[in-house]
């Protein structure tokens, strides 16, 4: 594995989310872990030619990997959003607001949805998860752009449901 694959497998780790992931061919055995300060590790090394013992483990470098950025919420009146309801990612991936490029969004500022309706998609490991909202109301804001990464529990849209 070259350097530059290595740093995009530790980039694409640091995006995703993921904690742990270890990766063995006959060529290499390499495992990377993310520490909670958005640290990455990893360990590499030659794959063990007999799987009784395990090998010690390596003094792990760490590479210090940037944070995703979350988009900044604008500040809303305390009056007027104490009513509005936030429709959270319930997992990590990437948004997309529409089925494909050429359609339109799901949801836009001012539609009125319904309990179930599809709000976006996010795409998890090739999998494409429909979003469903939980509840019934007019979008009030957009809170994430069209494909982007989210991470679990982050705030995508403000409803009212009044």
């Amino acid at each position: 594995m070259k350097a530059k694959e290595l740093q995009e497998l530790i980039d694409f780790i640091a995006k995703s989310g993921l904690n742990k992931v270890d990766i063995e061919t006959e060529e290499f055995k390499i495992a990377i872990q993310r520490e909670p300060n958005q640290k990455v590790t990893y360990v590499t090394g030659n794959a063990p030619a007999q799987q009784a013992a395990p090998a010690p483990a390596q003094a792990a470098p760490q590479i210090s990997a940037p944070a995703p950025a979350a988009p900044a919420a604008p500040a809303a009146p305390v009056d007027d959003s104490s009513r509005y309801v936030t429709i959270k990612a319930p997992m990590i991936g990437t948004l997309y607001r529409s089925a494909n490029p050429e359609s339109p969004a799901f949801v836009n500022v001012g539609d009125e949805i319904k309990k179930g309706q599809v709000i976006c998609i996010i795409e998890a490991m090739k999998l494409f998860n429909e979003i469903e909202s939980e509840v019934s109301g007019k979008i009030v804001k957009v809170l994430t752009d069209n494909a982007t990464p989210v991470e679990y529990d982050q705030p995508l849209f403000l409803v009212d449901p009044s």
